[in-house]
């Protein structure tokens, strides 16, 4: 993005980003602040003031520990309980790995520090824990919709 536009370096990235949605390009999820970062080389407190020109059209909606998403698209749950939902899928047993910090932020499209968070609540709550080598496993598997162990 250039920087110094007449009409704001904000107004160019939220028009970049709703072009992007409009085309579909952006169909659900947005990526991460710091992947707008980066994308558009401009500051945090830009892509907030792009982000939060959207909000008030619209066009865009937040959820607290979830992310961004276009208006009337997504998975609304907290990242734990998308995250808590692996433990749930067929074949997931006691023992198993449990996916990396970086795969979740891939999978999930949400930043390290949220990852972060969903791990540090499973870990609280007995599901998972770290394994004899590096890296996470199973401890317990959750049950029903909520996050309560066997």
């Amino acid at each position: 993005m250039p920087q110094g536009s007449p009409r704001g370096t904000y107004l160019e990235v939220s028009g970049s980003l709703r072009e992007k949605i409009r085309k579909g390009e952006i169909a659900e999820v947005l990526p991460s602040q710091s992947e707008l970062v980066s994308e558009y080389n401009v500051s945090r407190s830009t892509i907030e003031r792009a982000l939060a020109a959207l909000r008030a059209e619209g066009v865009i909606e937040s959820v607290q520990g979830a992310g961004w998403f276009v208006a009337g698209t997504g998975d609304r749950r907290p990242l734990v309980e998308k995250v808590t939902d692996l433990l749930r899928a067929d074949g997931v047993r006691v023992g198993d790995r449990f996916p990396t910090e970086k795969e979740l932020c891939e999978r999930f499209g949400a930043s390290r520090t949220a990852v972060r968070s969903a791990i540090a609540q499973m870990e609280g709550q007995g599901l998972i824990g770290r394994g004899a080598a590096r890296g996470r496993e199973v401890r317990a598997l959750p049950v029903g919709r909520g996050t309560k162990t066997v």
